[in-house]
């Protein structure tokens, strides 16, 4: 894959994150039709992108591989080109938001993604609660997790 680097993204990057942010969802997020994706969209075009600390990991090309949202400790959005999953860039992420803001992180993950919640699992995130409606009051339940167990360096 070459060199990687993570970098603040910047307005002008919005419209790359949020294409690759629907093939991330499209594929990883089967419970959702297409009404429910475009909704979304909007959200994270007009809410989470603009509001949140975003950053991208990105390649030689400087084009972006994925990217996470935070609002300090808290992960709003992690989401990786689907064309790379499985290559570690969601760990560097996770790495990267850890080395920010320490051992206090926390993400909400949609309980059907299995996929998201085997991940955090992975990294030390433990379910601390769950709720029935998602964010905008959608029938989407949602896991509460907390990290608990992670160790800066060391890859599950």
């Amino acid at each position: 894959m070459g060199l990687i680097i993570i970098e603040r993204a910047k307005q002008h990057d919005f419209a790359n994150l949020l294409q690759m942010w629907g093939k991330a969802v499209r594929s990883t997020h089967h419970f959702l039709n297409e009404e429910d994706i475009s909704f979304y969209r909007e959200v994270v075009r007009n809410e989470a992108l603009p509001h949140l600390e975003v950053w991208m990991i990105v390649g030689e090309d400087k084009q972006p591989l994925g990217f996470i949202g935070l609002d300090k400790h808290r992960i709003e959005m992690l989401f990786v080109d689907p064309n790379f999953h499985g290559q570690g860039l969601g760990t560097k992420l996770i790495q990267f938001a850890q080395e920010r803001y320490g051992n206090q992180l926390l993400v909400d993950v949609n309980e059907q993604n299995n996929g998201a919640c085997r991940f955090y699992e992975r990294y030390g995130f433990v379910q601390v609660g769950r709720s029935e409606l998602d964010g905008s009051g959608r029938p989407f339940p949602i896991l509460h997790l907390e990290l608990q167990s992670y160790k800066p360096g060391v890859l599950p």
